[in-house]
């Protein structure tokens, strides 16, 4: 991992905003503002753009959800661009081949599930669009096809995940070549294709006749019916407010109760008149973490197959219940609260807030590194192992089944205040990402740090990275204060102690909206190779 210092200020602009992991990506949105686009033609573009530029976090062949505000009716809306299982993802056809979990990397987890994340661009273009979508994606297009740079991060991530890429030669071809520049000129083809055709560009046509065609030669589960079945669904966001602050999250089947659920457990222990960063506040966030996970590991699937009793779980109600669970001296034990699942994955995240005050909160991921690590033929396309999250437990509420999502992990948010849009928060970090929101808000609204500070915050995550590794470790960044991680070992806790700064506890971005001005402050990760850039 790199090394990183940091003690940048919050980005300002009067008009508009985008952040994102990457400069370039950023870069991307904002020239589509100032061209006249809308938030979600930046959010687009900047999206598409870090498709090419970041693609061991993310790539059109992964699922993406959207959190959208309409400034001029007060409306959020949210888009499910989740993959659905193909028609052939069942537990039998793993049990056929002799498999009792479905596999991490390579073309089964792969094909097992539609890429989801065009059909959601598409959708939400067709929506709140202005410019044409060529323009949106001239960007990624030129990159991909022309070359970028490759930074110290992609450099680390592919040398990391070599011996998985070269088991696709396609992969390899693209991604292993040593060299200051990378290039994917069949991923600007199947990108211009979606900037002629849409919808249709990916899911039909050429590109989905390769896709199917690369996935029957290596024993996939994709079929042509299946591609033009994806569609991305319009829904509503769950709602929870915090200390005055209205916070909107993503639905099931991602995560996004937990937050909810973990700043309604908070709420009466007054986080804002306790030392920030003490032990306290590391102690009382893990334990909400782990009750709201155990409830998230028991309930969470898709809800068109489940039954998921959303409404209950965000609830102060269910929280006042739940409360007593905490021990305000003690760790909680994991067998008294139960959780499972990894804190490994990889994601990003963007914000985009236009001159109109329109704002977009979106989640776009290949889940692990380099996702299935294969790429479908000649499409340039890394597939996404996402489908990895599905059991194939036939009781479980995430079992796999044909046309359903995985649990997702992916999760955006946005806030009010007094009615009026105040901030866009997100992150990569699978099962990691609800504690970092949790955080980030925890900083900004109980201790009233900036979003720049907030994001640059010592970070801790709970919960394995690894198999091997215990569910209950207390993974924390040095910049604590040593009395900090010393009080909270006394209590209990199963410390890592990572270096000062960390990659692995996530890249997290936003931005906010002074009520004051109206100026936008941005906020990027120094953990990424992220900006804020406005004008």
């Amino acid at each position: 991992m790199m090394e990183i210092h940091t003690g940048r200020p919050a980005t300002l602009a009067p008009n508009g905003m985008v952040t994102s992991p990457h400069s370039l990506a950023s870069a991307a949105g904002v020239d589509v503002l100032r061209a006249g686009g809308s938030a979600v033609d930046a959010a687009l573009a900047t999206s598409a753009a870090l498709s090419v530029l970041y693609p061991h976090m993310t790539g059109i062949g992964g699922d993406a959800f959207w959190l959208i505000h309409d400034a001029k009716t007060g409306q959020v809306r949210y888009i499910d661009g989740g993959g659905r299982a193909t028609s052939g993802g069942t537990i039998e056809a793993f049990a056929e081949r002799g498999l009792t979990e479905v596999p991490y990397r390579g073309v089964l987890p792969g094909t097992l599930t539609v890429p989801g994340a065009v059909a959601s661009w598409t959708e939400a273009h067709a929506a709140y669009g202005r410019l044409p979508l060529k323009r949106c994606l001239e960007s990624a297009i030129g990159y991909a096809r022309d070359g970028f740079p490759v930074t110290a991060r992609l450099a680390g991530w592919r040398e990391a995940a070599r011996a998985e890429l070269e088991q696709s030669p396609e992969a390899a071809a693209i991604f292993l070549p040593a060299g200051p520049v990378m290039r994917n000129p069949n991923l600007a083809r199947t990108l211009e294709a979606i900037a002629c055709d849409g919808h249709r560009g990916f899911y039909d046509g050429d590109v989905a006749k390769e896709l199917v065609r690369w996935s029957q030669a290596n024993d996939g589960f994709f079929t042509a019916n299946d591609l033009a079945a994806q569609q991305a669904r319009w829904g509503e966001s769950i709602v929870g407010t915090y200390r005055g602050v209205t916070i909107h999250e993503t639905p099931p089947p991602t995560q996004g109760f937990a937050v909810i659920e973990m700043l309604n457990l908070l709420e009466p222990f007054d986080l804002g008149s306790r030392p920030f960063l003490g032990p306290d506040y590391v102690h009382l966030m893990v334990q909400a973490k782990q009750i709201a996970y155990h409830d998230r590991d028991r309930h969470i699937g898709d809800p068109r197959f489940a039954e998921v009793p959303t409404a209950r779980l965000i609830s102060k109600a269910y929280a006042d219940e739940r409360r007593g669970l905490i021990d305000p001296a003690r760790a909680l034990p994991w067998d008294r609260i139960p959780s499972y699942g990894s804190l490994s994955g990889d994601t990003v995240y963007i914000a985009a807030v236009d001159k109109e005050g329109n704002a977009v909160s979106l989640i776009h991921s290949l889940y692990g590194i380099f996702g299935a690590a294969v790429v479908a033929g000649s499409t340039g396309v890394v597939l996404q192992n996402r489908s990895a999250y599905f059991s194939l437990d036939p009781k479980s509420p995430n079992r796999v089944e044909p046309g359903k999502t995985p649990l997702h992990t992916l999760i955006a948010s946005l806030a009010f205040r007094d009615g009026k849009f105040w901030a866009a928060v997100g992150c990569m970090g699978a099962d990691g990402q609800p504690q970092i929101h949790l955080q980030t808000y925890v900083a900004m609204i109980d201790h009233g740090l900036d979003i720049q500070q907030a994001l640059e915050t010592p970070r801790f995550l709970s919960g394995r990275f690894g198999l091997l590794e215990a569910r209950d470790t207390l993974h924390m960044e040095a910049r604590f204060p040593p009395g900090t991680i010393d009080a909270l070992e006394r209590r209990g806790h199963l410390v890592d102690r990572w270096g000062d700064w960390s990659e692995t506890a996530g890249h997290a971005h936003g931005i906010t909206v002074d009520p004051a001005s109206g100026l936008r402050i941005g906020g990027a990760d120094p953990r990424s190779d992220g900006a804020a850039i406005g004008y």
